[in-house]
């Protein structure tokens, strides 16, 4: 039975938004659930092909778009941010040149975001039904087909960018979201209005070219897309411009104008753990496999898997200055039981000997 919402209506939202920030969320807005651009926008990006190998994205039809298809009775949604930036002594653009460290994108360097985040919606979600009694509600975290950034554009969170990252004018793009789906009959929130102008710099700046038009990303280019979710060999046209990169990419984000009044989190989860901030890719690259399972325990770089972590640091080693210790780290692995190991340090090898001949 729905609880009856008849005098407490128009106060509830307020009240939501309220036990939000003190659960850490930087802000929470309410949407409904009319995605009819978003879902043409989605529909014609994946007709291009730009998902790549991301079946998952085309697999549950038009549910990611409909919400009301993936959780029968949602009227709202409640749409959260929470910033992760942590606040570190070798700035993150530092750090890309610095070709013999590796870099990580700054939203796993902690624990895991889709835990804390979760547990925390649940615990909003709790809340809510300590208020009015029992509602119907499901929580998700990029855990299911969700149109999660336009969704909080509509609630008022921010704006997509042309990098296709949400921008906040206040915080910047630093931060997570996360939904409730809910029947709610919630007031909603005026949706956010785009504020990138004539601003190219994420454009320029991406080292694959990725951003192939504003507001479209070929992930088949990206960065984060070849480190994470591509389960095969890295096209060779990518390998160089990939840098130190060697688990997703924040250029877009490093360089845009609206990230100067980005704050940095107060979240203990989210500072960076074995100093996976500012590491050796030498030292990175020894560990065995035990070690990474250790290491990586409760973290989002589990999602590479150890083959995957090992082929990104090969093309990042082979992209590092030629020294000894770097050849011999990548010698070490040349018989590496992977195939797909071994054909990336052979590649980085490569690299080594080529400049030895110029």
């Amino acid at each position: 039975m729905k609880p009856d919402l008849s005098a407490a209506t128009a106060e509830l939202p307020d009240r939501i938004k309220a036990w939000g920030r003190e659960l850490g969320f930087q802000q929470v807005g309410i949407t409904d659930i009319e995605l009819d651009a978003a879902e043409q926008h989605l529909e014609d990006w994946l007709e291009a092909g730009y998902a790549g190998e991301m079946d998952y994205m085309a697999r549950h039809g038009r549910r990611r778009s409909r919400p009301a298809q993936l959780v029968p009775d949602t009227a709202r949604v409640i749409s959260v941010r929470m910033d992760y930036l942590p606040d570190e002594p070798t700035s993150p653009l530092a750090l890309l040149d610095m070709p013999e460290r590796a870099y990580i994108a700054r939203y796993t360097l902690g624990r895991d975001y889709h835990k804390i985040m979760r547990r925390r919606l649940q615990r909003l979600a709790d809340r809510i039904a300590a208020d009015i009694g029992p509602f119907g509600y499901r929580v998700f975290v990029d855990s299911a087909p969700v149109l999660e950034k336009p969704l909080a554009q509509k609630a008022g969170l921010g704006w997509i960018g042309k990098h296709t990252n949400l921008i906040n004018k206040q915080s910047g793009s630093w931060f997570l979201l996360g939904e409730i789906y809910t029947d709610l009959p919630l007031s909603i929130d005026s949706p956010a209005t785009d504020h990138c102008g004539s601003c190219t710099a994420c454009i320029d700046v991406c080292p694959t070219q990725a951003i192939v038009a504003p507001y479209v990303l070929d992930a088949r280019r990206c960065i984060s897309y070849l480190t994470i979710e591509l389960q095969g060999a890295i096209p060779v046209e990518f390998r160089r411009p990939m840098g130190n990169r060697i688990f997703g990419c924040d250029d877009c984000q490093l360089c845009c104008p609206w990230n100067k009044f980005a704050t940095h989190t107060g979240e203990s989860d989210f500072q960076p753990r074995h100093a996976l901030d500012d590491s050796e890719l030498v030292a990175l690259f020894a560990w065995d496999e035990a070690e990474w399972e250790r290491k990586t325990s409760g973290s989002a770089i589990r999602r590479a898997g150890y083959v995957g972590w090992l082929r990104n640091l090969a093309v990042a080693l082979g992209n590092a200055p030629t020294s000894t210790e770097v050849v011999t780290a990548l010698r070490l692995r040349g018989e590496h039981p992977s195939a797909l190991v071994r054909e990336h340090v052979a590649w980085a090898l490569d690299q080594h000997e080529a400049a030895g001949d110029r």
